[in-house]
Formats: C-alpha cells, structure tokens, sequence
C-alpha cells in the first residue's frame, strides 16, 4: 500500500491513490488545453519560469507547464502515481522531475520556485502549512495558483446518476454534488498573506465513452481509492448497467473550470522548513474533516460566485 493510504475518508477507511494510478493514466481527463492557454494570457505563467507542482499525481497540471516551456518539479507522496507521470512525460518527450513528497513538507530550499502550484488536490492539504510552505520555497514575488477540474452533476444527467450510485455503495461520501466552485481556496489565499487574488471560472464539456466514464468513476475518491477491490468490482458492473439503461451512446459530460492565485509582494522573514519533521499522521484527517465542516458553514454564505448558483459548495 503507497503511502497515499495514509489519507482518510469520512468513515475513516485509508484513501489510496497508488490502487488506483492505470485508471488515472488510461481514463481520468488532464486540465483542457484551454486553461493552460487562459494561464498563459493573464500572465499566471510564462515559459522558464521555475514550478513546483503540489500533489502532482500524474503530472496533468505539471506537464501541460513543462509542454509551455517551465520548468518542472512535480511532487506526490504517491509513488505509483509518480511513476505514471514519468512515463507520460517521456512519452510525450517533456522534460520534468518527478519526486516523492507531501505539500506541506516538501524539503525544498528557501526561495527557489516562481510559482508553486496545485491541481485538483487542495482539499487533501493541511490548508496553514500548505499555505507557510509555499511561502517560504516562492521567491518574492512567486505565485501561488490552485487549479480545479471537476464533472458537474446537473440534475438528471449522467454525472448525477452516477453520484446516486456511489452514495448508493457508499454512503456519506461527502463530495457528492460539488459544483466546482471553491471559496475556501480564495479564501485560503486571502488569510495566507498573499495579494492581488483573483480567480475564474468556466465550463467545458469532455467526451467519453461508456468504458472511458467508468474508468474515469474508478479513480474518483469516493470509489477506487476507497473501497474494497470487491465493492469496486460490484459497483462497476451496476454503472454499466446503468449507462446501458440509461445513457445510450457516447457521452458528453460538462466540467468546472476553477481557478485562483495570488502574489507574495515581498520576503517576510521565515524559518526554515526544509528539514522539519513530518506533519502528524492525524493531520490529514483532521484537515479533511474541518475542510468539510467549513465547506458547509460556506454553503450559507456563498450562494452565487461567477454568477453560477452553488448546490453545494
């Protein structure tokens, strides 16, 4: 078991990433070119710029930078999926460092990354440490920019069938319903000292086939990494069944394009982090949990953002 089980859910089963690395690499979709081409026009990034990309997984966000001409350090305390990443890269000839590490400890020096960046693994991290460790590697003036790419379940379509089954199997799961739009990043940001933040939004719809959705499903939190090989066999056999049923033909489900960044305007005096300890094995659970008890005290506050109306946020 890879060191990504040290993550929980809200039942608190061990979270894997590693089982689940040939589904992410054969079915989960990378962030559209259009949000690297967006990146490229607001000056978020720029070619040789120096990144080091947060829970990496395998490399979506890390390659499509290095294909744009950054240079690329991806770090993920996943070592399948770091593997993957390294077979992606060489075969599309990129040139990017894949490491072994956790975002709120990456053991990299002081001041050595113009951009520290994140995608679609936020919600994972210790929000303070995360946040001071960014700091800290970010020379003055860096960014730091989260990244988000979520399926929208829209009442009836596919992507919320496909929700009612997995609470179906298993229950509780907390993130059904997301709408991809994620305040608490911003405002992860805003506490964290960083300035001139800014954030945009938009949808996108991505194709799939029956088999390519429920391989994408397999590699959701929720499913793969979760449950028992059993459970997940059981539950893919009744998605298809599903799809089948209802769903005939291809498949075009819309997603969420979110992101956010900011700006450290100057060096404030830090300590070093470089060679801390690691976190406590508690840390990501309790993380997780108030993660989500802040995500629904946000629900009451944050009714409408981009002009989109939040289900859940």
């Amino acid at each position: 078991m890879s060191e990504g089980a040290a993550f929980r859910d809200h039942e608190g089963r061990p979270i894997d990433f590693g089982r689940t690395a040939a589904d992410y690499k054969k079915y989960r979709p990378g962030f559209p070119e259009s949000l690297f081409d967006r990146l490229l026009q607001s000056g978020w990034i720029a070619a040789g710029q120096r990144v080091l990309d947060l829970g990496t997984g395998t490399g979506s966000l890390a390659l499509g930078f290095a294909a744009r001409g950054l240079e690329v350090t991806g770090l993920d305390i996943s070592l399948e999926l770091l593997e993957v990443a390294r077979q992606v890269a060489a075969d599309r000839a990129l040139s990017a460092r894949f490491i072994e590490g956790r975002a709120e400890v990456t053991g990299q020096d002081d001041a050595s990354f113009d951009l520290v960046s994140a995608g679609q693994c936020w919600w994972w991290f210790d929000t303070d440490a995360a946040i001071r460790e960014a700091r800290r590697i970010l020379v003055p003036g860096g960014r730091l920019l989260i990244c988000n790419f979520s399926y929208l379940p829209m009442p009836g379509n596919v992507a919320s069938r496909t929700e009612d089954l997995i609470l179906k199997h298993n229950p509780g799961w907390p993130k059904a319903g997301w709408r991809g739009v994620h305040p608490e990043q911003v405002q992860a940001l805003d506490q964290g000292g960083f300035q001139g933040v800014e954030s945009f939004s938009y949808v996108t719809g991505v194709p799939f086939s029956h088999e390519s959705w429920r391989g994408r499903i397999r590699t959701c939190n929720g499913v793969g990494s979760a449950l028992s090989v059993d459970q997940v066999e059981r539950f893919d056999a009744e998605l298809a069944e599903l799809l089948a049923r209802e769903f005939p033909g291809e498949l075009l489900v819309p997603h969420r394009v979110f992101a956010t960044s900011g700006i450290i305007p100057s060096r404030t005096p830090t300590v070093s982090n470089r060679n801390a300890t690691e976190p406590n094995p508690a840390a990501p659970l309790q993380t997780y949990q108030a993660f989500m008890r802040e995500r629904a005290v946000s629900r009451g506050v944050c009714r409408v953002l981009g002009g989109v109306r939040a289900r859940r946020i």
